[in-house]
């Protein structure tokens, strides 16, 4: 799996790289077809950290989450957190379908 760290108008330090690394390091294991991820940091003139979770997977499907929060590691976790959701939902709907009768 492809991994990449962008910061827009900040440096990113490596412990927050790894971080970030280690939280999107669980998605193949929600749905498996995950081949690359992007985190995009951007800051802001307020303060806040925005986060972007770009996660490509086979057939062109891209899953998209968008986060902002004042701490980036708290914003990084939040975003995770409902990408997870968004794979779970997408391999349950996937699973649901091969599964459907047509009788």
């Amino acid at each position: 799996m492809l991994f990449s760290v962008t910061g827009k108008h900040m440096e990113v330090p490596e412990a927050l790289k790894k971080h970030a690394e280690q939280k999107t390091s669980k998605f193949p294991r929600y749905y498996n077809r995950i081949n690359q991820v992007e985190v995009i940091l951007t800051n802001d003139k307020n303060g806040n950290v925005s986060v972007e979770i770009i996660a490509r997977a086979e057939h062109n499907k891209v899953f998209v989450v968008k986060e902002t929060e004042q701490g980036a590691y708290k914003c990084i976790d939040v975003a995770a957190h409902k990408l997870e959701r968004q794979l779970r939902r997408i391999k349950g709907k996937e699973h649901d379908d091969k599964r459907v009768d047509t009788a």
